[in-house]
Order: C-alpha cells, then structure tokens, then sequence
C-alpha cells in the first residue's frame, strides 16, 4: 500500500514539475511555486557571509522534519508562539502539495492556506524538531481555517500572529481578496480565530473582525507580545511596506474590540482604532517582536523597503526603536521575507524562522547577539 501510495505521489510530482515548466509565477502571488528540491535550483542550505547563518531547513524535501508525510511540500512564515505547555506552535501560511490543484486561485498544486505544527525541542542549534500536526482524514496537516480560495472574494485566509491566553490559543489571520501588484495585496479584513485543544480546531470569531479601511486598516497583519497582563498587538496594513502601530488589550479581553487602546505617540486612546499613529520611521513587511534578557531590550524583526531582514532594539514596547540593523541581505538570499523569532530564544543566540521563496520552504535562521 505504501508503495502504491508513492509511486502515485511520485507519478502525480513528474506530472507537476513538467506543468511548471510551462508556468510562468505570478510576480505577488504565492501559489505558483516549486518547492522540488534541484529543479528549481535550491540543494542544501544556503551559505550566508554575513552576521546570520542558516541552521536548517524546517520544512519541505530537504526538512529532517519530512513534512512531505503530512503533505507539506513548500510553505511559507512561520508564526511561532509558547503554548503555555511546554511546546512551540508555529502556525505556517500557505502551504503546497500533492493531489487535486487549486486552478482558480492560481496554483497548480493542492492548497492550503494555514497549516500548524508543534515543537517541544530546546536544542535549536541543529533546527527545531517537530513533535506533531494536526492533520485531516486523509492524514495530511490540516488547514486551519478554511478558505474559498476566490479571487476578490477571499483567495487566502493566513496567520500572521499567535499567543496563548489561559488554555486558549489565538490565532490572528488576515482574508486576503487578491495579490495585487508584488509585494502589494489587499485585504477584505483581519480577525481571530482561538482553539480550545492546543491548535487542533480552530473557531472563527467574526465579532474581532478589523475590515481593511479607516484606522482598523493599520491592523490587517500583526505581532503579539504578552506583558503585565496585557496583549500587545503591533499592526501593520495589507502588503509589505507598511507603518507600525500598536494597540493593546487586557488579556481576557482580548476577543472584545471594544477593550483595545491604542497609542498615539504620547499615550493610550480608548476604543478608537483611528488614533493610533506610528510607533517609527521606516516602511517594514511582515513582523515579529519579543523581549530580549541577554540585551535587556525588545527586538523587532522585520523585511525592510529593501527586502533585507533587519532587527530594530528598543528599551519599551512603545519605543523608541534603534535604527535597522541588516541581519540578511538582500543580496545574499534575494528571495528570503519574513522573520518570526523564536521564543525560547536564549543568551546571545537569536533564532527566528525565514522563508526563502525560489523554494517555498521555511529555514531556521540563527544570530549572535554578543
């Protein structure tokens, strides 16, 4: 049976490599890729120079993880949070594999828009091991939250944020109408969704919802911090590119849009999305932050307008923030975005999760903070 199973696998994968050959990608959406190792030029990990090597490659056919089991061969992010339990979840964003392709949103592989994995390993010098996944009834990791995958209606419904309230997880996801120019799509809305049973169900909550206009459109896309009994959200619009700004809400209120203030530079503003004003200087893509023990400083990994991934310091959640330290160049991983830290983090070791694009997969990023 197993051998049947992978000789279709193996059938269905020539099938696809020889359709990409006549595929041209879509310049900003995501779902025409190749995530197969050596025909799409990627073998091994890449050799960096500068002050960031890569530790390993967390996902797809290269992965010691093998997500291809779960049919996870090529995805992107990788929002991790402690789930108050002793394990790292990662929360991946659109993910690739095997099976009936998802032709009208644009993509010649089998889609989903979430997918989830959970980690217990401390030792990350030699990447981070995962433990389990939920999964569908045909074995596969299961999309968290399903999406129509309609062009201008909800193409993809993706994670960009995650925290542990009490036993409950949250998720926040953005709905995103279309890909728009590179680097450049539109959101109909962001929201959260929260699971009960450590990331294995996943319940909308469509009372959190933030439609994509006024001062609720600087919140489509998030970062979570936890700190004195609050949550901390930093926002940013749709897209790369965007300013940072920052709301906060009790903990246990933080399903109630009613319960966030949001700084305005100076101080914070009850329940009026509007008033929030950027928090610095400098457009960013997709973001992470957490506190830092060995520096004694929050750290703010971010892309900048150059596509680089770039860390900024701060003393206080509110700032000021450092100016960007380049982590990757540009130049060395082109195709390298978005920078999720890990947060069992420890001493000078950072380590954060970084896609590379021109193979759909997420690798495990390490810098020295000394």
């Amino acid at each position: 049976m197993k051998r049947t199973k992978a000789l279709a696998a193996a059938s269905l994968t020539s099938v696809v490599v020889s359709l990409l050959a006549f595929t041209e990608p879509a310049a900003a959406n995501p779902n025409v890729v190749n995530p197969i190792p050596g025909l799409n030029g990627t073998n091994g990990i890449p050799d960096l120079n500068g002050r960031t090597r890569a530790v390993a490659q967390q996902t797809g056919l290269l992965s010691a993880n093998r997500t291809q089991d779960v049919n996870v061969l090529g995805t992107d992010l990788g929002i991790m949070w402690d789930n108050g339990r002793g394990e790292i979840l990662t929360a991946f964003g659109d993910t690739a594999g095997l099976g009936l392709p998802n032709l009208l949103s644009g993509s010649i592989w089998a889609w989903r828009s979430s997918t989830l994995f959970r980690s217990s390993d401390r030792n990350l010098s030699d990447g981070m091991t995962f433990d389990s996944s939920p999964r569908d009834i045909f074995g596969q990791a299961k999309e968290l939250v399903p999406s129509p995958k309609i062009p201008f209606v909800e193409i993809s419904r993706i994670p960009t944020a995650g925290v542990a309230v009490g036993d409950t997880q949250i998720l926040s996801m953005m709905s995103v109408r279309d890909w728009g120019e590179a680097g450049s799509w539109n959101t109909n809305f962001s929201g959260l969704a929260y699971s009960h049973d450590n990331g294995e169900n996943w319940i909308v909550a469509p009372e959190t919802e933030r439609p994509n206009i006024g001062g609720n459109a600087n919140f489509q896309m998030s970062a979570f911090v936890k700190e004195d009994g609050f949550v901390y959200q930093y926002g940013t619009p749709s897209g790369r590119g965007g300013l940072v700004h920052l709301a906060r809400v009790p903990e246990d209120e933080i399903m109630d849009l009613a319960a966030y203030e949001y700084f305005d530079g100076e101080e914070w503003v009850e329940s009026n999305p509007d008033a929030a004003r950027p928090i610095m200087g400098g457009r960013v893509g997709e973001l992470s932050v957490a506190y830092n023990e060995f520096l004694g400083q929050y750290l703010m990994l971010t892309t900048d307008e150059f596509n680089s991934v770039v860390m900024r310091r701060s003393p206080s959640l509110t700032g000021p923030w450092s100016q960007p330290e380049v982590l990757i160049d540009t130049r060395e991983l082109p195709s390298a975005y978005g920078a999720y830290i890990h947060p069992w983090s420890a001493g000078p070791d950072l380590y954060f999760l970084t896609t590379v694009h021109s193979n759909y997969n997420v690798l495990l990023m390490h810098t020295s903070l000394a």
